[in-house]
Formats: C-alpha cells, structure tokens, sequence
C-alpha cells in the first residue's frame, strides 16, 4: 500500500514538471517568437529603404559622356553613354562591327572619355600600320595655330573654307557634295557614292588618295587631279588609339 502510494505521488509530480515545462515553452513561443519576427522584418524595411536611398544617389549622380566613333562600324556617329562605358560598348550600339574592320591595335575594354573619338581601322589599314599612321600625323599637321579666342577645330575649318572659297573651281572630295563631285570629270553618280562612302570610314590625306577609292584609277585620276584638294577639317577629332 505504502509502495503504491510512493509510485503514484512521482507520477504526478512528473506529471506536474512536464506540464510546467510545456507551459514555460508556450509561454516563452507565444511572447518572444513574433518580437522576433518583427525585429526581423523591421530589419528588412531598413536594409530596403536604405537600398532604394542607395539606387536613387546612384541616378543622381550618373554621368553621361559624349562619344563619336568613326570607321570600321555599321553606323557611324556621335552616341551618349553612361561614364562607366567601354569602347566595347560604343561598337555595339553603333551597330557593331563591318567585316572589314580590325580591331586588334584597339583596347577594347578601355574606359570611355567625355569626348572620345573612336577609330575602328580597317584591315588594310592594321597591315598598313605605319602608312596609316603616317596619313594621321599629315592630318594633325595640316591645321594652322589657332588665334586668340579660336580653337584649333575653328582653325581647321576655317583653313579649309579659305581653301575652298579661293579657289571656286576645286573640289573638296573630303567635304564636296554628290551633285558637286558629279561635276568633275568621269565621275557619275556610282563613284561620287563610292567616294562618299570611303571619305566617312576615314578623310582623304591627300588627293593621291581618290585612287584608292573602287573605280577610280589612274586615267580618272589624271584627268580630274587639278580641280580637287583633299584639305580636311573633319580629322580634329581624329585622336590617338583608344
């Protein structure tokens, strides 16, 4: 009887332990679990605000940076690109590359510049190297100094207006319109195109250059070589590889 009763009196106290240890679990679950979860959630709502303040100083301080890219591209021209753009980046919105280019005297990875200009070579240009180079340094050479008050661009174009102004009856193949290049001896409308298209993918040097443009040789040449200059004004912004 005694045994019994000593056997029951443990079982309720384990009994009473468990269900005070129960209850100290869904007590401490019901009052401490969503404090957590709103700490949490509080932490969230700071970390979001603090990256939307991040994103709009971000757009703020954004920088745009004109580029114009010459060359070897399926488009040709001026474009505004974010500061942190590559020269890479400049060839694809410019339409990417022709087959014709070559790109390997290029750094295409190099950060851009506010106003950069890009020159994309050809092939025979790359093997050319040192002629090509050559026919830059002639460009570079031909502006005067510049005058007070004038840049050397204003220059260039002003010696080139000079040029053409004193002498009506020269043409500017570097800056001559289809009906002007019409006028000029054997060529009709097929090679004032052609001479258009080479002169936009890089200035003539010289007048010796008209030669390398397709269907203009030597008999076309020598006929037309007194009425033309290749004075051109659109090299200042001819820089060194980017």
């Amino acid at each position: 009887m005694s045994f019994h009763y000593r056997y029951r009196k443990q079982i309720i106290i384990i009994a009473i332990a468990v269900l005070m240890v129960a209850t100290l679990i869904t007590t401490t679950i019901y009052f401490y679990t969503p404090k957590k979860e709103q700490k949490i959630s509080s932490l969230k709502i700071e970390k979001a605000t603090t990256q939307t303040k991040q994103e709009s100083t971000s757009e703020k301080e954004e920088i745009k940076y004109m580029v114009d890219i010459k060359g070897e591209v399926v488009a040709p021209g001026t474009y505004e690109l974010k500061n942190t753009s590559r020269v890479i980046d400049v060839i694809k919105i410019a339409g990417g590359l022709t087959e014709n280019a070559d790109t390997t005297v290029i750094n295409l990875s190099k950060r851009i510049e506010d106003e950069m200009v890009i020159i994309i070579y050809s092939k025979w240009q790359v093997e050319n190297w040192e002629e090509t180079q050559e026919q830059e340094k002639y460009l570079q050479e031909q502006c005067t100094s510049p005058r007070d008050g004038q840049t050397k661009n204003d220059a260039c174009i002003e010696d080139a207006e000079e040029s053409t102004d004193s002498s009506p009856n020269i043409i500017n193949i570097n800056t001559a319109t289809k009906e002007e290049l019409m006028t000029l001896t054997g060529i009709g409308e097929a090679k004032a195109d052609a001479i258009i298209s080479y002169r936009e993918k890089m200035p003539f040097t010289k007048i010796e250059d008209i030669k390398n443009v397709s269907g203009i040789g030597d008999s076309v040449y020598e006929e037309i070589k007194n009425h033309i200059t290749a004075v051109s004004y659109t090299h200042l912004t001819l820089p060194t590889i980017a």
